[in-house]
């Protein structure tokens, strides 16, 4: 594994990789909104302000999570309320429309006044931007993106996340350290917020509209020249033409579903149910991977760890962060288009299941550390490599897997409902995770680890691979024999299937082509 084909890619697919940039922008002020608001509570000038400061530790945690909590649900409303906008009006408004709500958003946070529910008003509105854009940006790469690259563009997703976390991180640092203690320390951040959904409010307008909802609206000239764009070649091209008549095949009979047919279609077939669930399934297990947990409360955890004092902590915090985005990097350049999205999530999950039940032993043995010792050193380095496990599987994979998975007509339900899944666990653990590190103290480590064990268990039993497959061919991979596949593509799988084999993807699809055109025949002897 080397960076020249990548840097081969990116000279052939420059088109489609300044797209996925741009619109990764919406997924840049989506982690800097999670990330930010850890370090805020932490300033003792942000809790002298609203009060925080003279309430009992479970009344403080209960109003810090509330705090959390609140953004979490405007993007769960915001994800489930985008499926119907999109198919109607397509990706690219939707997403113009997600930036704006956000921007607005934030100006409220940054001139809220002395009121926690004005606060609370301008986080769920930021909220609201931030889950339309989390719930349209995967579809709109994944739709957009070459398949050679595609894996590769979806979890620039990741990248940008774990990008804005980092910079909230070091932003947050930067006001402990140098600002006076005030209104200012904490307003600060709460304004630099404004300045990636500004940034993606430019971007955007430059960016065409997803072709496969162009193919879906019958503008078929205009979705081949956005594809040749895009695919660094000509419109008539035979790959474009080719994929156009795909995409046309996939749509056949299926155009113009609202959301509410998109939703009851989900259900026809098994294959077509399976592919509607796993999008929401992999979303479940990201938020219980505990990830936000320590993105919302890492200054409390390292405190707990033993470092001390509120710089120490933001620092500590910020290094997190900036490890997670050289992580990711590295797994989008190197693993996930060659090694596979199905060995990636097995890998980041029992990584990530090691180092939480580290941390809970460390907990349970040390549960008030005044100052760092040689095993706290460890459990502080075992949080770093948790965030390089959870940045080569379960950060990144399932933007990818939730996307290409998602059936062409029914993605934006599917999408909008496996990303409000998301949002909702998102604001479950947020509200959950001060109060489970009150009350349960080391518990919650051992929780998160035995959850990590089990989606690795998972992705090893139950995923087949789809790296390497077009987004119409990945239907085929969940039509017959899924179990058998994905034991096929596991790691000493093939161990438990003997000298079975799943039918290879080439032949299911000559076998739907020839059963397509029998039934196109049948069709035209009946007319005559």
């Amino acid at each position: 594994m080397t960076l020249k084909p990548v840097l081969d890619d990116i000279s052939r697919y420059r088109n489609a990789y300044l797209l996925a940039l741009s619109v990764a922008l919406g997924s840049l002020f989506y982690g800097y909104d999670i990330g930010l608001i850890g370090g805020v509570l932490s300033l003792e000038s942000f809790q002298h302000y609203f009060g925080l400061d003279m309430m009992n530790p479970r009344e403080k945690a209960l109003v810090n999570g509330n705090i959390v909590a609140i953004l979490q649900l405007g993007c769960l409303f915001g994800a489930l309320g985008v499926g119907s906008f999109s198919s109607r009006y397509g990706r690219k408004p939707c997403l113009l429309a997600s930036g704006v709500i956000y921007v607005l958003g934030s100006i409220v946070q940054v001139l809220v006044g002395n009121s926690l529910s004005l606060l609370y008003a301008g986080r769920f509105l930021g909220g609201l931007g931030v889950g339309l854009v989390s719930a349209l940006v995967p579809s709109y790469i994944s739709e957009c993106t070459p398949q050679a690259i595609r894996g590769r563009c979806t979890g620039l997703i990741q990248f940008a996340i774990n990008t804005g976390i980092m910079l909230s991180f070091w932003v947050n640092y930067f006001a402990s350290k140098n600002i006076p203690s005030g209104e200012s320390q904490w307003r600060i951040p709460f304004a630099i917020q404004i300045v990636p959904g500004v940034l993606f409010l430019f971007a955007m307008p430059f960016q065409p509209e997803s072709p496969r909802y162009l193919v879906e609206k019958e503008q078929y000239d205009r979705a081949a020249r956005t594809l040749a764009s895009l695919s660094g070649t000509t419109a008539d091209d035979l790959r474009v033409l080719e994929t156009i008549e795909e995409i046309k095949a996939d749509f056949s009979g299926n155009r113009h579903l609202s959301v509410l047919q998109q939703i009851r279609r989900m259900g026809e077939s098994r294959g077509i149910a399976l592919r509607c669930f796993i999008p929401s399934l992999v979303m479940f297990f990201q938020q219980w991977t505990g990830t936000n947990a320590i993105n919302y409360f890492s200054p409390a955890i390292f405190a707990s760890l033993g470092i001390d004092g509120t710089t120490a902590e933001l620092f500590a915090t910020g290094v997190y962060g900036g490890v997670k985005v050289i992580a990711v990097a590295l797994t989008l350049a190197m693993a996930v288009e060659t090694l596979g999205r199905k060995k990636c999530l097995i890998i980041g999950g029992l990584g990530q299941s090691a180092m939480m039940l580290w941390i809970g032993a460390y907990s349970a043995l040390h549960p008030a550390p005044t100052t760092a010792s040689p095993s706290g050193y460890i459990s502080i380095v075992a949080v770093y490599l948790y965030a390089v496990f959870f940045s080569i599987g379960w950060g990144p994979m399932p933007w990818i897997i939730a996307a290409e998975i998602a059936p062409n007509e029914l993605r934006a339900a599917v999408m909008s409902s496996a990303i409000g899944v998301n949002w909702l666990f998102s604001l479950t653990i947020s509200k959950l995770t001060p109060i489970m590190l009150n009350d349960l103290g080391y518990g919650t480590f051992l929780v998160f680890g035995f959850c990590c064990l089990v989606m690795a268990f998972w992705a090893w039993l139950c995923l087949p691979e789809t790296a390497g497959f077009g987004l119409e061919e990945i239907g085929l991979l969940f039509e017959t024999d899924v179990i058998l596949r994905a034991l096929q593509d596991a790691p000493g799988g093939r161990l438990f299937i003997g000298s079975r084999r799943a039918a290879p993807v080439a032949k299911l699809a000559s076998i739907e082509s020839e059963a397509a055109a029998l039934l196109g025949q049948d069709d035209d002897d009946q007319r005559s």
